[in-house]
């Protein structure tokens, strides 16, 4: 049997191209897109690159492309061709990082150049000390690990307890995993190129003491210890973005503790894990560990964890300084970060459902 031949006829024919034009352009932009994203999103060391008197933005692209700092430089010039720069390129010394996109590479190339005898580090709030560890390592000669090793020296610790006043024997618990968690203060600092460890911890003890002197009063007249409040900004700062949200966060834990409950707390899973917030879902094992960070563990009703789990920001501090009032036992948060408040149980799962029902529960895929 003949197979009959399909004919188009003009309006077919017409659809077809069509679909054919579209498709193109969709793989366009999809490639385009692509080409503007950063090389390596997790690459956050500096790399330096020096611009001389008379480059310009296009006649750089082929350099930048050979140092790995971007994927192509005819989607780089492109780039620079739809989006023009607002500032001329300036010729000196500049920090670029493989986690930044094309228009980030760009904003930097136009500032002011850098001081080559100096090193910005920049710390995020939020961030655990092996995050931080890391940014140090990424932009000096030291490991991770000699980095955190350093900072757990009981002399050195010895020495910066009779120094600070927010720094007390509590940081000693053998078992708080780093004892400087929480108290080396997120900001962006300017450091000497080959400064030591010690000199990095002393700038940023500095400011946390900075941060921390206005509150002193507040500190000393509080029924919590100055650990255990920056135990609780350290929770609040990663369960809620809003200062009314910690605020209330805060006022939870609070509720909890007085009420010899647990305090359910899966970042602090997280951390008693080792697993940085997001990057799976916690394992039964895990939420039943009684580790002395792990806040969802039966062993732990009434009780803070040992440490704090990550570095505060003001903002988190100050609402675990003062929390706001209310009776609220329970809060959940839903995929877009909007937190909510409830104080049963029946309340707290009934939320959780609706949340569910409507799509907004964060399930890891």
């Amino acid at each position: 049997m003949k197979k009959k031949k399909i004919k188009l006829n003009r309006n077919g024919k017409i659809l077809v191209g069509i679909l054919i034009f579209l498709a193109i352009i969709l793989v366009c932009c999809l490639v385009f897109q692509l080409l503007m994203s950063p090389v390596n999103k997790k690459d956050s060391k500096n790399y330096l690159v020096i611009m001389e008197a008379g480059d310009t933005y296009s006649s750089i692209a082929d350099f930048l492309e050979d140092q790995g700092l971007i994927r192509s430089s005819l989607g780089y010039k492109i780039h620079i061709k739809l989006h023009p720069p607002k500032e001329t390129l300036k010729a000196g010394n500049h920090y670029l990082r493989k986690s930044m996109s094309l228009k980030q590479i760009v904003e930097e190339l136009g500032k002011s150049p850098q001081n080559t005898n100096v090193m910005r580090l920049t710390f995020k709030e939020g961030l655990n000390m092996r995050q931080v560890a890391k940014i140090i390592a990424d932009n000096t000669t030291y490991s991770s690990e000699e980095v955190i090793t350093f900072m757990s020296n009981p002399e050195y610790l010895d020495q910066l307890i009779q120094n600070y006043w927010f720094l007390t024997d509590e940081i000693k618990n053998s078992q708080i995993y780093y004892p400087l968690e929480g108290y080396l203060y997120p900001n962006t600092y300017e450091f000497d190129k080959g400064a030591s460890i010690e000199e990095i911890v002393k700038v940023m003890l500095d400011e946390t003491e900075r941060q921390l002197e206005p509150y002193k009063n507040e500190f000393s007249k509080s029924s919590y210890t100055v650990h255990q409040i920056m135990t609780v900004a350290s929770m609040s700062e990663i369960e809620a973005i809003s200062e009314s949200d910690r605020e209330q966060v805060a006022r939870v834990f609070y509720n909890r503790l007085d009420a010899n409950m647990s305090l359910g707390s899966d970042v602090t899973t997280y951390y008693a894990a080792k697993v940085n917030v997001g990057e799976r879902d916690l394992y039964m094992s895990e939420i039943n560990d009684a580790n002395a960070y792990n806040t969802r563990s039966a062993s732990m009703a009434g009780k803070l964890p040992v440490g704090p789990i990550c570095n505060p920001g003001i903002s988190a501090i100050k609402t675990a300084i003062h929390p706001a009032p209310s009776d609220y036992l329970y809060f959940v948060a839903d995929k877009n970060r909007k937190v909510y408040f409830t104080k049963t149980d029946a309340e707290h799962n009934a939320i959780i459902e609706q949340l569910r029902s409507e799509g907004l529960w964060y399930e890891f895929e």
